[in-house]
């Protein structure tokens, strides 16, 4: 079942909060899902919308019992649960993660998120970031897409944060072309550069 006209809807419905008219495509899928490998442990999808992101996380091998997505609304949220019966399924604001108790700290491995970064307000950029670094291990990463021509994340809130952007691929494939970025401590970046 193709998802492009429930997804339409949901942006008819409420644009700000979808941000898109269409589903990302496999394109994207693949590319911001390339460097998650399967037992590493948990993984957290922010804005998953139909889980266009999620069936490539499971098609690399991720057992869906390691995935908890956290979708605001509440079409998709019950459009994944019917989808995904063993992930974990959390409809909410993912500005609110830090007092959510998902995880301990420091266990996540890996975050994919598909939030519309570029049409939020710089606190609530902030609150999502504190939320999962949170939760993320010191080797973690955060894999954030965009549109523009930058990394969505403003510079000074990745300096107050301790944490830097690396943009690791652009596909054309998508409508509208986009660019995946890598965000990880400052910290651990460093290590990986001098060793």
């Amino acid at each position: 079942m193709s998802d492009l006209l429930p997804f339409f809807r949901a942006w008819v419905t409420d644009p700000r909060r979808v941000s898109a008219i269409s589903p990302s495509s496999p394109a994207l899928a693949q590319l911001i899902t390339s460097e998650v490998v399967p037992g590493q442990g948990p993984v957290l999808e922010l804005g998953p919308g139909t889980g266009v992101f999620t069936r490539e996380l499971l098609k690399r091998g991720l057992p869906e019992n390691d995935l908890t997505l956290i979708e605001a609304g509440p079409y998709f949220s019950r459009l994944l649960s019917d989808r995904h019966p063993d992930a974990r399924i959390l409809q909410m604001d993912a500005t609110r993660l830090a007092k959510a108790g998902l995880y301990a700290p420091s266990t996540l491995a890996t975050v994919i998120s598909g939030l519309p970064l570029l049409s939020m307000k710089p606190r609530q950029i902030m609150g999502i970031l504190t939320g999962t670094f949170g939760y993320l291990r010191d080797d973690g990463a955060f894999y954030q897409f965009t549109y523009g021509p930058r990394c969505p994340v403003p510079s000074a809130i990745l300096g107050r944060l301790g944490l830097r952007a690396t943009r690791i691929g652009t596909t054309v494939r998508n409508m509208p072309p986009s660019s995946v970025y890598k965000i990880e401590r400052l910290q651990r970046a460093r290590a990986l550069q001098s060793a």
